[in-house]
């Protein structure tokens, strides 16, 4: 069987891939980038925009393809108010939107996509169901619930889809805004928490999340919607305290008064200098977690990876990266 994966030289895609060839399956990887990865000797890579419809009718689709969308674009890098539309909606919306009317006319109708737990909004019950009001708080989060809107339209013409729910995605190779973290840490410098830091913050693994996709496969793509997130997620403060434990750092946690800190990243927001996405600080403090039961119910699934390791994961490369090219700097400045 033949396996295509939209964005799949992304972060999850990476990991989705191999797992496919694992298997013994025929995997072909659309993306607008190709990078430096081992997999590329046994998966075929194909140029693709989806914003781009004859850049998706050049693949070829066949009626008996897997789907798999996991082009995105997030909330990094961070975008200014008046730009947001723009910058989500022709990716995530529109180019769902080509992928699937390319299927249609191909005949294959089997999808997995990923969308959010942005979709959600602020927390109204906890820990948060599939069954939870969807209230986005943002462009990000509403181009994604957009896309679930267009799935069930598909669906009820007999598209088989399942929807895939994560919560913010960590792991070894990317950063996003977990780099501003870091860098406090590794400067010695205050890290201020949004709140008193008592309530959890849920991450979910990146292995756990392409695991989840197969797995979405081998159940026959249930028309479904599943949640994404680690188990038993700790405080916001334990979580970073072990952290900074671990980087060997002198910085200090720093409890802030929720109300007000987010009152002035809003108005930085209006005033055109945002320094997180209010997607993001909005629910902070909340106690955003999610119920992932049903994926274990329906699919098997059942996340291994815990946030605390992830975490230490993404900054032990991260500093890796740093330690590689101050020595990469010294060296040639030596040799000057």
């Amino acid at each position: 069987m033949r396996h295509v994966i939209f964005g799949g030289d992304g972060f999850v895609g990476r990991h989705l891939a191999p797992k496919l060839l694992k298997d013994g399956e025929e995997v072909v990887v659309a993306d607008i980038m190709k990078s430096d990865l081992a997999h590329y000797g046994r998966a075929r890579f194909v140029p693709c925009d989806v914003t781009r419809p004859e850049d998706i009718a050049a693949l070829g689709l066949k009626g008996d393809d897997m789907v798999y969308n996991l082009s995105a674009k997030m909330l990094s890098p961070i975008q200014v108010r008046a730009k947001r539309h723009d910058f989500f909606f022709p990716v995530n919306y529109h180019g769902t939107e080509n992928i699937i009317q390319a299927m249609d006319r191909a005949g294959a109708a089997r999808l997995v996509h990923f969308t959010t737990d942005m979709i959600y909004g602020h927390t109204v019950a906890y820990p948060m169901t599939e069954d939870h009001p969807v209230a986005p708080l943002g462009e990000y989060g509403l181009s994604k619930w957009k896309t679930e809107e267009l799935a069930h339209e598909w669906r009820d013409r007999g598209m088989a889809i399942s929807l895939f729910r994560p919560r913010l995605i960590i792991g070894p190779g990317r950063l996003g805004i977990l780099e501003k973290l870091f860098k406090l840490i590794d400067w010695n410098l205050p890290v201020p928490m949004i709140g008193s830091g008592r309530n959890p913050y849920q991450f979910i693994s990146v292995f756990d999340c392409a695991e989840a996709a197969r797995l979405a496969w081998k159940a026959g793509v249930p028309n479904e919607a599943y949640n994404l997130g680690s188990l038993n997620p700790p405080p916001v403060r334990k979580l970073l305290g072990d952290l900074i434990r671990h980087a060997g750092s002198h910085s200090i946690l720093l409890p802030t008064p929720g109300w007000a800190v987010k009152r002035t990243l809003h108005l930085l927001d209006h005033l055109n200098m945002p320094i997180m996405d209010p997607e993001q600080y909005l629910i902070a403090d909340e106690m955003c977690v999610l119920d992932v039961s049903k994926g274990e119910r329906d699919l098997g699934w059942v996340p291994q990876y815990n946030d605390a390791d992830m975490l230490i994961a993404a900054y032990d490369e991260y500093r890796a990266k740093l330690d590689k090219a101050q020595a990469n700097h010294t060296a040639h400045v030596a040799a000057e």
